[in-house]
């Protein structure tokens, strides 16, 4: 029974976890310039990691991004100015989110086209193979041979 306790303990700090690559120095005096650097941050992608944000990534570069949103912020930027200055610098890809725009149509539309090629790829396998029956894919040996096995039993 004493294992439940500590699992559920050891399960808490998991979740925990992101939330710690924010350091104490990092983070801003006011509440709401540190809840705004906060919400920033969780748009921008970790250029090293790719798939987390700066607010939970603990990579050196991550926090570089993190402690220039939060210089942004205190300079007096709108969260708008934050991200444009963020974008300007790396681009689109820096976004977790990025724009719809013509720049990156195939990263939204691609999913939905690979999904079409692969249903019309079934749609044409399983359109092939089901007209054909065993007689029309059997050569007249195979045909035979088929016949005096099933003549044996």
């Amino acid at each position: 029974m004493p294992r439940r306790p500590a699992m559920a303990i050891a399960f808490l700090l998991g979740l925990a976890l992101p939330v710690l690559a924010v350091t104490p120095q990092e983070r801003l005096p006011d509440p709401a310039q540190e809840q705004r650097a906060r919400e920033i941050s969780a748009g921008l992608r970790c250029l090293v990691c790719q798939n987390q944000s700066i607010d939970d990534s603990e990579a050196p570069l991550a926090r570089d991004l993190r402690v220039l949103v939060r210089d942004r912020i205190k300079a007096g930027d709108t969260n708008g100015q934050v991200t444009a200055f963020v974008v300007a610098r790396y681009g689109d890809y820096v976004l977790l989110k990025p724009p719809f725009a013509l720049n990156t149509l195939l990263l939204w539309i691609g999913p939905f086209l690979l999904l079409l090629a692969g249903g019309f790829g079934l749609w044409r396998l399983r359109r092939q193979h089901a007209g054909a029956s065993l007689g029309e894919t059997l050569t007249e040996g195979e045909k035979a041979e088929l016949a005096r096995i099933l003549g044996k039993q």
